[in-house]
């Protein structure tokens, strides 16, 4: 078969190639698994979508996503996370034609890293079926009236400061008020960032930064940088930004134990269940809407597997890493629908209001391939952030003192 290395800028691939066509003018070279995984370090980037290889090296800088969401992907299959991340994937494709260097070789499994084969072609069936459902399009009445709700919140405690002044109780008022009207915000951003509103990704991005940036204050390159790879690789060390703690916490089992054997003690670890508590935040409205944001979107993950890469399918790393908590319409409206963050993390570009329909087929398909998929009661979800910390602040602690 005689697989191909890497193709110079001249067109030449290296020592073992094939000779074919610069990667823009469509490249027919083969590859190995072996071959393209060894292209996987910064400065030396390929991927591998629908069974074709691409050398992002160089474009990279310029991916609208930033450069550390694709670059994750570097020596692996991206087909998976490629078809989640863009609502119109075949416009995108048009971006990668110049990219594109070669395909894997026809004895190549379509998968790296010895992935279940038929785990990930069930789960593109269910993709499939969720497009043709219409599962993917939004209904703009659900979305308009959660944005008004929202206005309608900021403009009434604004109303009654301006109108009664700023007693105490109007002052605690106001407070619970804004920071409703601030966590609601917060779920509304996600639902634009995600893309999963409106059917041209402009108007999500403008909306988006409407919400975030002048509801909320923050900003939307920021949000979209971090947000993307938690949704890439969740709870992988090193590539999920949302599990680097700063060395201000130790999560999982695997991370508090390397701290241990290296004797790295920058906070006692053992007692972080508890100084978790002791979060300071700079205004009232902040603090209760800061906790509404940490507690919701860590009872989903914190609980869950936090490991290294482990070259997993995209079914497989999304339950490892995720679970629901049980539906009703209070936790469906108190987590901005995110009570389903198992279907949230397969579909990222799925509007939220569709999460209970696909929720049932992701459900058969995880029973098919003894896959678990976890629902608990929001009570056990909270209790759960605060066991795991306790527990990964146990094993540092055996670790620093025993290994």
């Amino acid at each position: 078969m005689g697989g191909g290395g890497q193709q110079t800028d001249s067109g030449e691939p290296a020592k073992g190639g094939v000779v074919g066509p610069v990667g823009g003018r469509g490249g027919s070279a083969v590859y190995t698994w072996e071959e393209v995984q060894r292209h996987s370090h910064r400065g030396d980037q390929w991927l591998v979508i629908d069974r074709k290889v691409y050398n992002i090296t160089q474009w990279v800088k310029r991916h609208p996503g930033g450069i550390r969401v694709i670059s994750h992907f570097a020596g692996e299959d991206a087909t998976d996370a490629f078809v989640a991340f863009h609502p119109n994937p075949n416009f995108v494709r048009k971006f990668l034609k110049p990219l594109l260097i070669g395909e894997l070789a026809p004895t190549e499994p379509s998968q790296d890293h010895g992935k279940n084969a038929v785990l990930v072609q069930d789960f593109q069936a269910l993709r499939n079926r969720v497009e043709r459902e219409g599962l993917l399009c939004a209904r703009p009445l659900f979305f308009s009236l959660y944005l008004g709700h929202i206005l309608l919140l900021e403009a009434l405690a604004l109303g009654l400061l301006w109108v009664w002044g700023t007693s105490w109780s109007l002052t605690l008022l106001c407070s619970l008020m804004l920071a409703t009207s601030q966590s609601q915000a917060g779920w509304l951003q996600h639902d634009f960032g995600h893309l999963s509103v409106c059917k041209k990704s402009s108007w999500n991005h403008v909306l988006h930064k409407f919400v975030i940036g002048h509801l909320k204050g923050a900003s939307a390159n920021w949000w979209n940088h971090r947000h993307f790879q938690h949704h890439a690789k969740p709870n992988v060390l090193s590539k999920d930004p949302d599990v680097n703690m700063l060395h201000v916490f130790v999560l999982g089992d695997k991370q508090p134990v390397e701290y241990g054997i290296k004797k790295l003690k920058y906070m006692p670890y053992h007692h972080q269940h508890q100084y978790f508590f002791l979060i300071a935040l700079i205004t009232f409205v902040r603090f209760l809407e800061s906790h509404w944001f940490v507690w919701v979107t860590q009872m989903n993950h914190l609980p869950m597997e936090i490991d290294h890469e482990r070259h997993q399918d995209w079914l497989t790393m999304q339950l490892s890493g995720t679970c629901n908590i049980e539906q009703s319409t209070f936790n469906d409206w108190f987590s901005g629908h995110l009570n389903f963050q198992i279907e949230h993390h397969l579909f990222p570009t799925m509007p939220r209001h569709n999460y209970h329909l696909v929720a049932p087929l992701v459900r058969t398909l995880c029973e098919k391939h003894g896959i678990p998929y976890q629902v608990k009661t929001l009570k056990k979800a909270i209790i759960d952030v605060v066991r795991s910390l306790k527990k990964s602040g146990d094993l540092w602690l055996d670790a620093y003192l025993h290994k």
